[in-house]
């Protein structure tokens, strides 16, 4: 009788925090019913091993094609009617598949997921991506208007409001990729995961598809989260702000809908640099905007977290690099989707 939920996990180079993943997995109260498909994209670091001394399915890649194209693989080996997706970094609590299941008993219903919560931990960082999570999901406000005024009204309030997600169990735009689960046969019939999404973005671009093509409710489940066991560095941040920014620069260039992301905030600090020179008194506002344009940040410090203060530096200098990482998408993706935006649209890039 087939697994009623697969759960595929993507890994490269994960031998030192799958482990984690796969033992929260084998104490699932539905683990009699699961199906684990561990995809190694091409890791030389025993990422295998480990996941075989785990008697879960392993899958290969000679090459390392990126997180779209083994989530596709993990896709289409799968035997479950609803598969499951999670990075080698989260650990989901003991009813997080049962939970995920459950929501598929609901009217309409083509794809369930819950949050991601990042592991406590040490030291200013961890503590900064607790305060500022990026991998929550995208809210169905996102579709009401592409609009480029509405969008910033978006940004703007985001950035004034009370921090944390809306709460309870609702309809979004987009699941984070590291906790989603969708019907098997829904995402073969749209073509899969795109696989020339090396690096984020192709969870949005999948749920686009699935809006236009098998159309069905994206639901979050917050009682099925996943905790995310990540060590960040300054540098390892900035880096996947890049990569989010060259995600973005796909979406717009694959999409006619979608309108370009760029943020604004760096390229007003950056213009005050620029004057400075002329006029030094644009240095000192340069140094202090921040405080005022990320202002959850002196939220938090006026509740006694004083090392808040330098959240708005660190958001703004991840907000700079993803428009550098846009542009250079612009750039290096002109021309990958030019058949999409005569209207394929498709998956698959073959």
């Amino acid at each position: 009788m087939p697994a009623s939920l697969s759960v595929v996990i993507c890994s490269y180079n994960g031998a030192a925090r799958l482990g984690r993943t796969l033992e929260a997995l084998a104490a699932q109260t539905l683990h009699p019913d699961l199906e684990v498909i561990v995809v190694d994209d091409a890791s030389h670091d025993g990422t295998g091993d480990v996941a075989r001394a785990h008697a879960v399915t392993v899958l290969r890649h000679e090459t390392n094609r990126g997180t779209a194209a083994a989530r596709d693989t993990g896709l289409r080996a799968a035997k479950g009617r609803i598969v499951a997706f999670l990075d080698d970094d989260c650990e989901p609590g003991p009813r997080w598949a049962e939970l995920l299941l459950a929501a598929y008993a609901e009217e309409g219903v083509a794809g369930a997921g819950g949050p991601i919560v990042p592991g406590a931990g040490n030291g200013y960082l961890p503590r900064f991506l607790e305060r500022n999570n990026r991998h929550e999901p995208l809210e169905l406000e996102l579709t009401v208007s592409a609009a480029l005024p509405y969008r910033f009204w978006l940004y703007l309030r985001r950035q004034w409001s009370r921090p944390g997600p809306p709460p309870g169990r609702r309809d979004v735009h987009a699941f984070s990729g590291g906790n989603m689960s969708f019907e098997r046969e829904r995402l073969l019939a749209v073509g899969g995961f795109d696989t020339r999404f090396r690096y984020a973005a192709e969870e949005e671009d999948l749920s686009r598809r699935l809006r236009r093509d098998r159309p069905g409710r994206l639901v979050l489940v917050p009682d099925a989260p996943v905790t995310h066991w990540y060590t960040p560095t300054v540098r390892g941040l900035l880096r996947r702000s890049l990569a989010y920014g060259r995600g973005a620069a796909m979406q717009y260039t694959k999409w006619p809908e979608v309108r370009p992301t760029l943020f604004p905030w760096p390229v007003l600090a950056a213009g005050l640099v620029l004057v400075s020179p002329a006029w030094p008194p644009a240095a000192i506002v340069a140094v202090v905007l921040p405080l005022l344009l990320y202002p959850v940040g002196l939220r938090h410090v006026l509740a006694g977290r004083i090392e808040a203060l330098a959240d708005p530096y660190l958001r703004i200098a991840q907000e700079a690099c993803e428009n550098i990482g846009f542009l250079h998408g612009l750039w290096a993706f002109r021309l990958m989707f030019a058949g999409d935006r005569a209207g394929r649209g498709g998956g698959q890039s073959g």
